[in-house]
């Protein structure tokens, strides 16, 4: 059994039984990158430790999920005294791996060429980015360091993942400007432009943060893109926080 569950696509498969029992091979194929072959020689192992049954229904081969070997586990090595431990460890667990994801999205009438570079070149990016500097050279494994130099101030740093000039750019953020966000610890934040007739859809999708995640790291993102458009299209700034803080 402990063979069994050793393999992350059978843990899966697991759970895809236990959101919907008595899938057929063909339902659970669809779910995974494999190859019939492939799904079907997990789900033989799994039959194996006895934690998939099979059934025939007319033509088909219907797979259940069976929770009895890991509840003998459980009963075996967890007394009635550690249960409630046990229960509660595992609702933190849980509670601190569930992720939050927030989404911004704003029209601008620019070219995807200009907001690229406005969102890349750092002195263009000081302007709106409450008067700090992104400096990287912008290709895949770039560090990215967020800085007020005339301040001397370290705000972030990151690593460049994705980059599709003038579409799609996906880095890493860390914020680093006190001990409280510095716990977040690094989170992910990706732009995609898409042209839109003589202007640019821009969506801005900041995730990987932990459920309640401290609302400084991503609470300024509307004051950032308000000012991006505002400086794009009139050549102004905008006398908010996100564009003067450090001016």
């Amino acid at each position: 059994m402990f063979r069994a569950l050793a393999d992350p696509t059978r843990r899966s498969l697991l759970d895809e039984l236990f959101r919907e029992d008595g899938q057929t091979l063909g339902a659970l194929e669809e779910r995974f990158p494999l190859s019939r072959f492939g799904v079907m020689k997990h789900l033989r192992v799994l039959e194996g430790a006895g934690l998939v049954v099979t059934r025939r229904r007319g033509r088909e081969k219907l797979h259940f999920l069976n929770p009895v070997p890991i509840r003998l586990v459980h009963d075996r090595w967890v007394s009635k005294y550690s249960e409630p431990w046990v229960a509660g460890l595992s609702e933190i667990k849980e509670r601190l791996e569930r992720q939050m994801e927030k989404v911004y999205e704003i029209f601008i009438k620019t070219t995807p060429e200009r907001l690229w570079e406005a969102i890349t070149d750092p002195d263009i990016r000081a302007r709106y980015n409450f008067g700090a500097a992104v400096y990287s050279d912008w290709s895949v494994g770039a560090p990215i360091s967020v800085d007020v130099a005339a301040h001397g101030v370290h705000l972030g740093e990151g690593e460049v993942l994705e980059v599709d000039p003038p579409r799609r750019l996906v880095h890493t953020m860390g914020c680093l400007w006190d001990d409280d966000v510095r716990a977040e610890g690094s989170t992910r934040v990706t732009w995609e432009i898409e042209p839109v007739g003589d202007s640019c859809h821009l969506t801005l999708t900041h995730d990987q943060m932990r459920d309640g995640a401290n609302s400084q790291i991503y609470g300024g993102w509307p004051m950032i893109l308000s000012g991006l458009k505002t400086w794009l299209e009139t050549g102004e700034l905008l006398t908010t926080p996100g564009s003067l803080r450090y001016a």
